[in-house]
């Protein structure tokens, strides 16, 4: 399925890595596509396990019996 770069920058970009790596234009708007795309990937791992070392350590704090409802923050809060 064909797809037309119209933006001079880009086209010029496509070309640079197409010339530095050896490949065609195609090749390399896929290599482009797929790299960034691993960088997500990656990035949205490196957040998920952050997030869950957080809610794993809040999970392994000891239980304090105490109801946190609304008058609970009203009294928190001088209410």
């Amino acid at each position: 399925m064909p797809f037309h770069v119209r933006d001079e920058e880009t086209d010029t970009l496509v070309r640079e890595l197409a010339r530095r790596e050896g490949v065609g234009l195609t090749e390399a708007v896929k290599l482009a596509v797929k790299d960034k795309l691993e960088q997500k990937d990656e990035a949205i791992a490196r957040k998920l396990a952050a997030m869950r070392a957080i809610s794993d350590r809040i999970a392994s704090l000891p239980e304090t019996g105490l109801k946190a409802d609304k008058a609970y923050f009203d009294e928190l809060s001088g209410d």
